[in-house]
């Protein structure tokens, strides 16, 4: 049981760095003009935003290769998870009045892959624990 706490804990911290990532992003050009008042100025800087990512992209990677390599053995998470982030990497790539859309749907990407991610988990702990009740055999967590 401890596993797919860990495993749920990864995919929230995923999805929650993510949809962070996205917000700084969406909401930097509203609050850039009060960025003096309070001080803050290195929200506005490319490497804050770079770091966000690399962070959500570490998490997401370690969640999703996890949840491969432990339960559902399906890769099209994985393949989510890359594409929303070079997505979001390169989210000036159609312009500048077409970033926040670009940045909206790399971070719908990388938080769906998490999504995406958890509902296989829980689908095989669902299914290895039928297993167990139907065979009151020791279940095998790697088997889906």
């Amino acid at each position: 049981m401890q596993v797919s706490k860990d495993k749920t804990l990864l995919d929230r911290l995923g999805i929650w760095a993510s949809s962070l990532c996205a917000l700084h992003c969406l909401l930097l050009p509203i609050l850039i003009p009060l960025i003096p008042f309070v001080g803050a100025s290195f929200f506005a800087q490319g490497w804050f935003e770079r770091s966000i990512l690399s962070l959500s992209m570490i998490v997401g990677f370690w969640a999703l290769f996890s949840g491969f390599y432990r339960y559902h053995r399906q890769l099209y998470p994985l393949y989510s998870l890359v594409l929303g982030g070079l997505i979001y990497w390169n989210k000036d790539m159609f312009g500048e009045s077409y970033e926040p859309f670009t940045i909206a749907v790399g971070a719908l990407l990388i938080i769906g892959s998490h999504i995406v991610n958890l509902i296989l988990c829980q689908s095989c702990q669902a299914s290895v624990s039928y297993k167990h009740f139907l065979d009151h055999e020791t279940p095998d967590p790697l088997v889906c």
